[in-house]
Formats: C-alpha cells, sequence, structure tokens
C-alpha cells in the first residue's frame, strides 16, 4: 500500500498546494481518526482507487472511511468501464440509456434517467455470455457475445422468408449446425439472433407470415433446450450498431435492398418499406458480366466477389468518372492478378431512400422530422467506398431543402459485421436476458409474439 501510495503521490506532486487545500476532504480534526488517511485529497484518493481492480476499491471502502465517500462516485466506475477489454464506452453509454427498458423502447424520454455505473458494471460482470447468430440473407456469422467479433462465418443456406411446412425441421437443422460449429451445448446459454427483413408490407398476409416465422424460430429453439431466445430484425440491430435508435436502414442484402424506416426501435411498415430488386449477387453478377466483354479471366464467382469487395467503389461524381481510367489491381490466391478499370463501379439507392424519406415526412409520425434523417448502411456491398458520401450528396440534390436539410448518411460502422455487434450491444446489457429474451413458458408468449412483430 505505501509502494502505491507514492506512486499516486508522484503523479501528482507538481499539483499546487491550493489546489490540494481544496479538495483535502477530512481535515485533521476529523472524528474518523484514520490518521495519514485523513490528510489525502479527493483527487489522489481517486487515483489511488482507479489503480485498483474494481473488487479491491470495493473492499477497501470497508477499510477506509475517506474511500467510502468515493467508492459509489460515477466517474470511478466510468473510469471502470471505459478500460473493458471488448466494449467502447460509447457503445455502453448507449446501450445502458437507451435500451435497458427492452422492447418496446420507452418512448422519447423527457430526461436521461439517474444511472448507479456501480451497480451497472456489478450486473455486467454476472451477465452470462450469449450465444449471437446474424443469420444474414447471404452469409451467417456466429460467436459469443463476450468476444471482440464473430468466431466463425458460414453461408447461409437457409431461406428465412420461407414459412413453408418442411421450415420448422430446416430452421433446427441451421441452429444444430452453427451450435456444433461453436463446440456448445444449446441448454447453455441465452441466444441472440437477427432476422432478416422479409415479407416487407403491412397486409395481414405479410404480418401472418412474419408471426409464424418468428413462432417456429422460437420453437425450435426451445426445443433444443436454449434457456432464452431474443430475436430482432436485422435492419434494427444495423440502426443500434450506429448508436441509433431511429433511422432509415439501408441494407444491402444477398438478393435485394431494402430501405427501412424505423421509430424507436420498430420497423414502421406503415409508412412503407422500399424494396430494390438489386442486390449484392446482382452487383456480383454485373461486374461478371463487364469482365467477360472485356475478356478478363476468372476462375469462379466468388473471384469476382472478392474483386468486387476489394477494388470497386462508388464515385462522388458519376459523369465526372465516366471519363477517367483509373486501373487497379487485386491477386487472387491461385489466379495471380487481375486488373479491373472501368468495370469498377455501383449502382445509385438514392430514388428508393428519398421516397421513403417523403413517406416518413408525409405520415408526420412525430413532430419533428429529425428522426429519419439519420440513414446507416449496412450489408457487406454497403462497405463500398464513396457509398455514403455519394448516398448523402444525391439526397440533397433530390430532396427539398425541407426534408433534405440536416441529412447524414453513416457507412456500416463495423463492416459486414453490423448486425452481430448491434446484437452485441443487447446482449451485453448490466439487466440482459430479463426485458429483451423469452423463455420456455407457454403463458404469454404469444401475446409478447404479437407485440414484438
Amino acid at each position: 500500500m505505501a509502494m502505491l501510495l507514492r506512486k499516486v503521490w508522484g503523479s501528482v506532486s507538481n499539483r499546487s498546494e491550493s489546489s490540494s487545500d481544496r479538495n483535502r476532504i477530512f481535515s485533521s480534526s476529523s472524528s474518523s481518526s484514520l490518521g495519514a488517511f485523513d490528510q489525502l485529497p479527493a483527487d489522489i484518493l481517486m487515483q489511488i482507487l482507479r489503480k485498483l481492480e474494481a473488487k479491491d476499491a470495493v473492499k477497501m471502502s470497508v477499510v477506509c472511511k475517506s474511500w467510502n465517500s468515493l467508492i459509489s462516485d460515477n466517474l470511478l466506475w466510468i473510469f471502470f468501464l471505459q478500460n473493458q477489454p471488448y466494449e467502447s464506452w460509447d457503445a455502453i453509454f448507449f446501450s445502458e440509456t437507451s435500451l435497458r427498458s427492452g422492447y418496446p423502447l420507452q418512448t422519447f424520454p423527457t430526461q436521461m434517467p439517474e444511472l448507479s455505473f456501480m451497480r451497472i458494471y456489478s450486473q455486467r460482470m454476472r451477465v452470462p455470455g450469449s450465444v449471437i447468430i446474424d443469420g444474414g440473407s447471404g452469409y451467417c456469422k456466429f460467436g459469443w457475445s463476450k468476444y471482440a467479433r464473430p468466431s466463425g462465418k458460414s453461408a447461409t443456406f437457409l431461406e428465412f422468408g420461407n414459412i413453408e411446412s418442411p421450415m420448422y425441421s430446416r430452421l433446427r437443422h441451421f441452429f444444430a449446425t452453427i451450435y456444433n460449429r461453436m463446440q456448445v451445448k444449446p441448454s447453455n446459454q441465452p441466444i441472440v439472433v437477427s432476422v432478416p427483413i422479409c415479407h416487407y408490407d403491412d397486409t395481414e398476409s405479410a404480418k401472418a407470415s412474419r408471426r409464424q416465422l418468428k413462432k417456429t424460430m422460437y420453437s425450435a429453439l426451445f426445443d433444443m433446450n436454449v434457456p432464452a431466445v431474443c430475436a430482432i430484425n436485422q435492419a434494427i440491430l444495423a440502426l443500434y450498431a450506429a448508436r441509433r435508435t431511429s433511422g432509415i436502414v439501408v441494407n444491402i442484402g444477398f438478393q435485394v435492398t431494402s430501405v427501412v424506416p424505423i421509430l424507436q426501435g420498430k420497423v414502421m411498415r406503415k409508412v412503407g418499406v422500399e424494396v430494390v430488386g438489386v442486390g449484392a449477387l446482382k452487383l456480383t453478377g454485373f461486374l461478371k458480366e463487364l469482365m467477360q466483354l472485356n475478356n478478363i479471366n476468372f476462375g469462379s464467382l466468388y473471384t469476382v466477389r472478392t474483386l468486387k469487395e476489394n477494388l470497386c467503389y462508388v464515385a462522388a461524381d458519376y459523369e465526372a468518372e465516366l471519363s477517367k481510367n483509373m486501373p487497379a489491381s487485386f491477386e487472387i490466391m491461385g489466379e495471380g492478378p487481375i486488373t479491373l478499370s472501368k468495370e469498377r463501379r455501383a449502382m445509385g439507392l438514392h430514388q428508393a431512400v428519398a421516397l421513403c424519406m417523403d413517406h416518413c415526412h408525409d405520415a408526420e409520425l412525430t413532430s419533428d422530422d429529425s428522426w429519419f434523417k439519420t440513414v446507416v448502411l449496412s450489408g457487406g456491398t454497403a462497405c463500398l467506398p464513396g457509398l455514403a458520401e455519394r448516398l448523402e450528396k444525391e439526397l440533397h440534390g433530390l430532396l427539398p431543402a425541407s426534408i433534405s436539410n440536416g441529412i447524414r448518411v453513416i457507412p456500416p460502422p463495423y463492416g459486414v459485421d453490423t448486425a452481430w455487434f448491434g446484437a452485441k450491444l443487447v446482449s451485453n446489457l448490466s439487466n440482459f436476458p430479463g426485458p429483451w429474451c423469452l423463455t420456455k413458458k407457454p403463458s404469454g408468449l404469444k401475446s409478447k409474439l404479437n407485440l414484438m412483430w
């Protein structure tokens, strides 16, 4: 302890005496009778506590009364949270202030809730690790919520939108395969599943299809003895990853691109989900055709996709870009370097997003239009350099100033793993799995499923 005190004291030895006097929390006449500890300034005590582990800091508060007054200070526990190995402070703060209420989210809180970060730290340390499965339309990412990133990826061999009679067995096989690859028993941990956007409209048949899909998914997982299940729309998770609860998510999927308006964590299907019939697969096919026209040899469609992901980009000024000739090469293992030139381009989405914004504006769901002016991109192809800047530029040129003022387009915050990281925010909440998960209890299951979808 003496060595620790000397180390801390040396780090602040250049502070002025007046400052020291202002920060003393106990005087020599104090009745605490703790000897030299009575004369330590508050900022010195805080630095000592920060150099201890969280558990040791709590223990020392019992020994020393002058530390006890600081042990519940939010700044101390924010420091401990900021030094977590796999989570940033802004992610923790967003999730604990915006997502703690579970679904549905608290609608437009009038003031920031009072939070005890000492309690939050303690609760987060006790949260069980969760399995996260981001069932994308092209690739599935899976891993542990306590890890820095997904631990594995595989092709998604399941059409989530198909609810024909074999759906249960196919879902069961899909989840069993992922659990087997992770080498974990389903009964050990809760699970967070991202569900791709499907059955886009607000018709009764689409609602029934979504409910049936969700019900079958829960049944398959509960029959595998998973203790708690949380299934959330992929677009919503991408929005959470961008530290937002409201906005428009442009998800470039494997087959199609969806433009999804979300208000306080709920998809606004009544406003309308715009669907563009161009997805990652068609863009890859388009590049393949251009390469064939220019006699560029390639081994497989995988080669074309790799070139698209590494060489293609979106021009800020399309017309000006056509006059340029900017060849670039990328080396494919087993095939050598392949060079592309005018084949490096992508298509615009501005009209579909502008139409969605028009609908959001006309719907007048809130008194403030700012909720739909943040656009978050998600999906592998959405990572193309220049796409966010180009889309933002096009929207400003296409929409009237009353709508376009304040528009911001955000690239995928975590690249191809954006939805997975959104699920990570939810599964590491201090009160998880409580407000977000369903457990294997027949009572209340049907009503809560209807609420969440």
